[in-house]
C-alpha cells in the first residue's frame, strides 16, 4: 500500500489548486462573516492550517484585525505572504505550538485537523481553547465521520485521516471548556477531477467570559 503523505507533502504539492478547488465553499464564508461579526475592532486572531490565506486570513485582514497565519507546508505560506500582505504567515505545526493563555481574541482552523491523530485533535482543541481570551471565540471546521486512521486519497494524495462525529466533535469543546453559539453542517464537491461530495461541519465555540 502507497505510504499516507504528511500534510507538508499533501499541501506543498497542491499549492493554489487547493484554493481552487475549495473557493466555491460558501457555508465557510458565512462562517468566517459570522465571526466577524463577533469579533471587536483590531482582533487579534490566530488561523491555524492558513494555506494559501484565501479565503480566511484575506477576510479577516480585509475587516480590519491583527492576523497571524501558521501552515505547516512551506509553499503554502510563500503563497500567502504573497497574496495577503496585510496579515503575517509563518511556518509551524500547530501540534509544536505555545502560546500563552489568553493571547488571542479569536482562533480558526479550517479542516487542518484531519491529517492528525484523535489523540493529537482533542490535545490541541484544548490548547486552543486555552488560548483564546475570556470571552473570545474558536472557529473549527472538519470533515466529520466516526473514522480513526482511515487511509484515503484527497485530490490524488494518499492520506491517512481521522475524525469526529459533530457531535462528538462539540463534546470535545465543550469539554475544553468552550460553549457553542453557531454550528452549521454543508455539502460540498471540491472542483477537482474524481471529487465526491464530502460532508463539512463548522462550529463556532466561545470562551466564558
Amino acid at each position: 500500500m502507497t505510504r499516507p503523505e504528511s500534510a507538508a507533502e499533501v499541501f506543498d504539492a497542491l499549492g493554489k489548486d487547493y484554493e481552487h478547488a475549495f473557493r466555491a465553499a460558501t457555508a465557510q464564508r458565512d462562517a468566517i462573516t459570522a465571526l466577524i461579526a463577533s469579533l471587536p475592532p483590531q482582533a487579534k486572531v490566530l488561523d491555524l492550517g492558513s494555506g494559501t490565506g484565501r479565503p480566511t486570513a484575506e477576510l479577516l485582514a480585509e475587516a480590519g484585525h491583527d492576523v497571524t497565519g501558521y501552515d505547516v507546508a512551506p509553499k503554502m505560506v510563500e503563497i500567502a505572504r504573497a497574496q495577503v500582505p496585510a496579515a503575517r504567515f509563518e511556518l509551524g505545526d500547530q501540534r509544536e505550538l505555545t502560546f500563552e493563555d489568553g493571547s488571542w481574541d479569536a482562533v480558526t482552523t479550517f479542516f487542518s485537523l484531519l491529517q492528525l491523530t484523535r489523540a493529537e485533535q482533542e490535545t490541541v482543541i484544548g490548547r486552543l481553547a486555552a488560548w483564546v481570551k475570556p470571552g473570545g471565540l474558536v472557529l473549527l471546521a472538519t470533515v466529520p465521520a466516526d473514522v480513526d486512521g482511515l487511509d484515503i486519497v484527497f485530490m490524488g494524495h494518499p492520506v491517512r485521516a481521522s475524525s469526529f462525529t459533530p457531535e462528538a466533535l462539540a463534546g470535545l469543546l465543550r469539554a475544553a471548556g468552550l460553549e457553542i453559539v453557531r454550528e452549521e453542517q454543508a455539502e460540498f464537491v471540491p472542483d477537482h477531477p474524481g471529487a465526491t461530495p464530502e460532508p463539512h461541519v463548522y462550529l463556532t465555540a466561545r470562551r466564558p467570559s
